[in-house]
């Protein structure tokens, strides 16, 4: 009786226990995990700064060592700038001989002002002693008819008239002199000025290449890799530092075409890391490909559509970031689990342990 009632009780289990793996690969497909929800493995990634020198350069100093936290504006590293330095000097030099060319060339237009009012003044000078010869002909031309002068008086009073004609041309010809050396100067001042703009300009571009060669981190982050040492010499663009980003902390993984269609922008994720599988980190989706990984044929069958992979990455919010900074590392690799259907609760394993 007691070998029946045992039995009876085993064959209860056996039931009990296949109804329990029938509904548990119903519910989860065979792949633990509840219709709703699709899953893809992917690493911990974020974005990466190059530190870089923007002119030739020797290093004088690196501030920072690998694995070392910097905050935005942070001083990183400092280039040599003794070249630059004296390449300032001498702009500067060049800018006060500007200066004074500016004052010098000045002068000049005054100067030249003055004469050409000297002779606009000899013009009128001319003229008047002109106008008289000219009186002086008129009269000597009707007394000579009446033998009141002789015509050694007439003659010379035409020789006057002749001259101070000619002395007018002269005094013209020296004001049109005048004015084009007073214009002359004018454009030494304008050259001199452009000068000055010149040396203004060169020294704010060694002043822009002195500050450049403060190397200062452009946000907060870690660094990565020193890929250059003190004293080494670098060209333009030469690589010193590169930092990561914890700010733009995200996973890249991949989903199957059915499963891709349905993930939205803003999609809730849950990522478990190799390394703290006892921790799940939340994360949101915040970029869908609009282009499979691999070109698809012209003409595709429903099979082939379906092998077709979409990348899909999922960001770690910068405020949960920041509370756990110290802690922040790239490259582990791990699953990602997206709630493609809302109203599919979260599985007991994925809402254990959050990370908050």
């Amino acid at each position: 009786m007691m070998k029946s009632a045992k039995g009876w009780i085993l064959a209860v289990l056996v039931i009990l226990l296949a109804g329990g793996a029938w509904y548990g690969w119903r519910v989860y497909q065979g792949s633990g995990l509840p219709a709703g929800i699709a899953a893809g493995n992917g690493r911990i990634e974020a974005t990466e700064i190059d530190i870089s020198t923007k002119t030739p350069g020797r290093i004088r100093e690196i501030l920072v060592d690998e694995g070392d936290f910097v905050t935005a504006g942070q001083v990183l590293a400092r280039m040599d700038t003794v070249q630059l330095e004296a390449q300032r000097r001498q702009a500067e030099a060049q800018l006060r001989r500007a200066e004074i060319g500016i004052d010098t060339a000045e002068s000049l237009v005054a100067q030249r002002e003055a004469e050409r009012k000297a002779a606009q003044a000899t013009i009128a000078q001319r003229q008047a002693e002109l106008d008289a010869a000219d009186k002086r002909l008129a009269r000597s031309s009707q007394l000579v008819q009446t033998n009141s002068v002789s015509q050694q008086t007439l003659d010379d009073d035409k020789a006057s008239q002749q001259g101070a004609t000619a002395a007018v041309a002269a005094a013209q010809a020296q004001l049109a002199a005048s004015d084009a050396a007073v214009n002359a100067a004018k454009a030494q001042v304008i050259d001199a000025g452009a000068a000055v703009d010149a040396a203004k300009a060169s020294i704010a571009s060694i002043n822009a290449d002195i500050d450049d060669s403060t190397l200062a981190s452009p946000r907060d982050g870690r660094v990565q890799y020193r890929v250059a040492q003190p004293g080494e010499v670098l060209s333009a663009g030469g690589r010193v530092l590169n930092l990561v980003d914890l700010g733009d902390v995200y996973m890249t993984f991949f989903l199957p075409t059915a499963q891709a269609g349905r993930v939205a922008l803003g999609t809730e994720v849950r990522l478990v890391l190799d390394a703290i599988p006892q921790y799940v980190v939340p994360a949101k989706v915040s970029f869908v490909a609009d282009v499979a990984q691999f070109t698809p044929k012209t003409v595709e069958t429903e099979e082939e559509r379906q092998k077709l992979m979409f990348r899909i990455k999922a960001r770690i919010s910068p405020e949960l970031l920041r509370k756990h900074i110290q802690q922040v590392k790239t490259g582990l690799p791990g699953m990602a689990y997206v709630r493609v259907d809302p109203a599919v609760e979260w599985p007991a394993n994925l809402s254990r342990n959050l990370v908050q």
